[in-house]
């Protein structure tokens, strides 16, 4: 059985920017709750001095409403699936890896069946569209995921025209781009990166193309 694979500060980071537990965290980036939980207490957030871990520490469900944490017997994902639960309240990136990790759909484009992962962050670039364009239908049959080329061939634009004239004139948009502290890699994913050729990417602090896994 193969060791598993080392996991990232950006990767840990980016887990908790979409979760609010260590086991959600563990899910969301497909690894065991002990072996991210190693590399959380390894890594140091600059500015408070505590580590991942203890920032991430969420045992007793702090922060995460009743109806979202999955120990309440009142809320049930077919709720929002079946229209009975108003998702105004949630964000919809939040609801997307519900209906992932939860196995409702899966994380790959339901037109060419794209599921690479970015080496950076472990994101997929994927696009939830509605049928009907009610972003509040989540009947299962209303919704797609999308990559984001098929996205553009067979539903519209992925860009709007403010962002693809930063693009195009190869500038950044400050607000969708991350910090040169963000973009820090272990060695393991140096490698990584040098083994499929996109080590220089990396050095480019005026890549516009950091914009396309941030819309």
């Amino acid at each position: 059985m193969p060791a598993p694979k080392p996991i990232s500060k950006e990767m840990c980071l980016a887990a908790m920017d979409k979760t609010k537990s260590t086991k959600a965290a563990a899910r969301y980036l497909g690894c065991s709750y002990q072996h991210l939980r190693k590399y959380m207490a390894m890594y140091k957030d600059e500015k408070t001095g505590k580590t991942l871990l203890e920032l991430q520490n969420n045992q007793a469900g702090k922060g995460i409403p009743k109806h979202l944490s999955g120990k309440s017997k009142i809320f049930k994902m077919e709720d929002l699936l079946n229209g009975t639960l108003d998702p105004s309240s949630f964000s919809q990136e939040k609801i997307k890896y519900k209906l992932i990790s939860e196995g409702y759909i899966e994380e790959e484009c339901c037109s060419c069946g794209f599921n690479e992962r970015r080496v950076v962050d472990y994101k997929v670039p994927l696009i939830l569209h509605f049928k009907d364009k009610n972003k509040k239908n989540y009947q299962l049959d209303n919704i797609l995921l999308y990559c984001y080329n098929c996205y553009f061939l067979y539903v519209g634009e992925v860009f709007s025209k403010k962002e693809l004239k930063h693009i195009e004139d190869h500038t950044i948009l400050t607000e969708t781009t991350p910090s040169k502290s963000e973009m820090e890699l272990d060695p393991y994913h140096l490698k990584r990166l040098k083994e499929l050729g996109l080590d220089d990417n990396i050095k480019d602090d005026n890549d516009p193309y950091t914009l396309v896994s941030y819309k």
